[in-house]
C-alpha cells in the first residue's frame, strides 16, 4: 500500500476507492453521533460506529473541528440559504417567522447542530465565516421587519438567541416524546415577538459582547474535547 493514501480533506489528488468509502462512513458515523450526543460525542465511538479504527479517523480528520466542519457543511448552507430567502422575503414579518421556524428545525432531531447555534465555540474559518454571513442577515431579517412595523421595536437580533437556548432544552426534552411539541413554544415566542401585543420590558436587551459570553458560559459547561 502507498504512503498517504488515506489523505485527509483538502488534499489535491482525489481518494482512492476504499479510502473514500472509509471518509463517507465516517462522516455518517459523526454526524449520527453529534446528532445524538452533542459535539462532545466520542471520537472513538465514531470510529467504531463506522467500522474503523481511530488511526483512519485522524487521516481523514487531523482534528475533532475538522469533522466538525465537514459534517455540518450540509445544515450550514441550509441554514444561510434560509437567511438569505428571508432577508428578501416579500413580506418581512412573514421572513421573520420563516427563518426561526427554519433554524429551530434544523436544532430539533440534532443536538450538535444545538451546540453550535447555542454556543460560542473555537471554530474552522470555513465555519465561521458562515456563521458571520448568517449574522448580518438575521440583522437585515430583523431590521426589515421593524421597518414593516410588525416586529416590537424593542426586539435586538440579540433577543433571538433566547429563542435558540429555549429552543434547544425544549427539543432535548420533548425529542423522544412529542417530537412536534417545539413548534407550540415556538409559535408562543412569536406571538410574543409581534408588535400588535408589546407591553414595556422590565431589562434592556443583552449587549452582543454578553450574548457572546453567555454562549462561552454554555460551551464551557460540556466543551469539546480534541
Amino acid at each position: 500500500m502507498a504512503r498517504g493514501s488515506d489523505l485527509p480533506p483538502g488534499s489535491a489528488r482525489p481518494l482512492r476507492r476504499d479510502a473514500q468509502r472509509n471518509r463517507d462512513a465516517l462522516l455518517a458515523a459523526a454526524s449520527d453521533a453529534f446528532a445524538r450526543e452533542g459535539l462532545n460525542a466520542s471520537l472513538e465511538g465514531i470510529a467504531r460506529q463506522a467500522g474503523l479504527a481511530i488511526g483512519t479517523l485522524y487521516r481523514h480528520f487531523p482534528t475533532r473541528l475538522d469533522l466538525v466542519q465537514q459534517a455540518f457543511e450540509g445544515k450550514l448552507q441550509t441554514w444561510l440559504a434560509a437567511a438569505q430567502a428571508s432577508a428578501s422575503a416579500s413580506d418581512p414579518w412573514q421572513g421573520f417567522c420563516g427563518y426561526l421556524e427554519t433554524l429551530c428545525e434544523l436544532q430539533a432531531d440534532d443536538s450538535g447542530m444545538n451546540d453550535l447555534a447555542s454556543m460560542h465555540l473555537p471554530l474552522p474559518d470555513f465555519v465561521h465565516g458562515k456563521l458571520t454571513r448568517i449574522r448580518e442577515l438575521t440583522q437585515t431579517i430583523v431590521d426589515r421587519a421593524h421597518e414593516q412595523g410588525s416586529l416590537r421595536a424593542d426586539v435586538t437580533r440579540q433577543d433571538l438567541a433566547f429563542v435558540m437556548w429555549a429552543h434547544s432544552r425544549v427539543a432535548a426534552a420533548t425529542r423522544d416524546v412529542a417530537p412536534d411539541a417545539w413548534r407550540r413554544h415556538l409559535y408562543l415566542m412569536l406571538d410574543a415577538f409581534g408588535a400588535a401585543n408589546a407591553s414595556p420590558l422590565p431589562v434592556p436587551p443583552m449587549t452582543q459582547i454578553e450574548v457572546d459570553r453567555a454562549m462561552v458560559n454554555l460551551g464551557s459547561a460540556n466543551p469539546p474535547a480534541e
